[in-house]
């Protein structure tokens, strides 16, 4: 199975990639930033870029969609409808938090509901899980012992729920309903910082011991 995880921006966002070794087929996940040497990565590895997937809607998970599109345009573009109009909306902002504007990227392939898989090359399937809070259309991203969170839930800590949109009811109900009820040993892949597991949070972040 191929995966790889590059940080990029200012904000140091996770950027990951998961696919097919067999085909070489890939998904990325949240590219934030730093499109133009993402793409050359890409290339480098003769990945196939079949899927673009963003988990919601902040720049610094969206903000390099549109490169990636641009040089692998047979690549589906997915995410859930309630965040896509967001990205247009926080785009005038750009140039103060990333330090350069973006190109928005086109209205999505595929609007992405909870249930929904995603198939990559011949052996990879990964399932969307719904989980609000952050956003209003945050979706994470599960499937062969991971889980991608997005802004959901990170390495002792939660997501931010004082943004516009954001709802800090929707985001907790979203973990308990969501991710905690995942296998102990499931991998959290984290819009930023390290890697945990989910036994690791339930156990030692204090934001979920109340749950």
């Amino acid at each position: 199975m191929i995966f790889q995880n590059y940080v990029v921006g200012r904000l140091q966002a996770n950027c990951y990639v998961v696919g097919d070794e067999q085909t070489q087929d890939v998904m990325i996940i949240d590219p934030g930033d730093n499109g133009s040497e993402l793409v050359e990565q890409f290339k480098q590895n003769n990945w196939n870029v079949t899927s673009v997937v963003v988990t919601h809607a902040h720049l610094d998970h969206s903000g390099a969609v549109s490169d990636i599109l641009s040089n692998f345009p047979k690549a589906i573009f997915a995410m859930h409808e309630l965040d896509y109009p967001l990205i247009a909306q926080q785009a005038p902002s750009a140039l103060t938090w990333y330090g350069h504007e973006i190109l928005l990227p086109r209205e999505p392939d595929r609007y992405l509901s909870h249930g929904d898989k995603i198939q990559i090359g011949n052996s990879i399937e990964y399932k969307i899980l719904f989980t609000p809070g952050h956003t209003p259309g945050h979706i994470c991203i599960y499937g062969h012992g991971q889980v991608f969170t997005g802004d959901v839930l990170f390495q002792g800590s939660i997501g931010r729920s004082d943004f516009p949109g954001s709802n800090s009811e929707l985001l907790i109900n979203s973990i308990k309903d969501h991710l905690m009820t995942l296998s102990a040993d499931t991998v959290i892949y984290s819009g930023h910082g390290p890697e945990t597991t989910i036994g690791n949070e339930i156990q030692f972040n204090p934001f979920l011991r109340s749950l």
